[in-house]
């Protein structure tokens, strides 16, 4: 399972999870119908340098909303503050102990929640982004 997400100061937004590893075509699709629909003009969408997160599609997407996409150096998972939203997930995860795909999903759902806006304001602060 694959989990992707939108991390901003107050919030996580755009949650989504597939049943199998991300491509560039699912990732397009990611951007297309779930992430895009929830940007605003000028706001900035912050990758790493997954080669499915480079494609012509995914971008024209950010850009028709009047986004911009910026990536960060290789190797760099220190300075993607939503690492650490995955880290957490992961450990809340592990001790639900969802047994199939459909509660695995329901779970995630719930946990979602519990980020509060001063945890994700945080997770920006611990990677080094100095004002949010």
């Amino acid at each position: 399972m694959t989990f992707i997400a939108a991390l901003r100061h107050d919030r996580i937004s755009a949650p989504w999870v597939i049943d199998g590893p991300i491509n560039g075509e699912l990732f397009t699709l990611y951007v297309e119908k779930v992430l895009a629909p929830t940007l605003a003009p000028g706001e900035i969408v912050i990758l790493d340098n997954l080669g499915s997160h480079k494609g012509k599609a995914a971008r024209q997407a950010i850009r028709a909303r009047g986004a911009h996409r910026i990536f960060l150096p290789a190797y760099s998972p220190d300075l993607n503050p939503i690492e650490q939203v995955f880290a957490k997930l992961k450990h809340l995860m592990r001790a639900a102990e969802p047994r199939d795909v459909e509660a695995t999903w329901r779970k995630v759902g719930e946990l979602l929640d519990l980020f509060s806006e001063q945890e994700c304001t945080n997770y920006f602060k611990n990677s080094g982004y100095v004002s949010v």
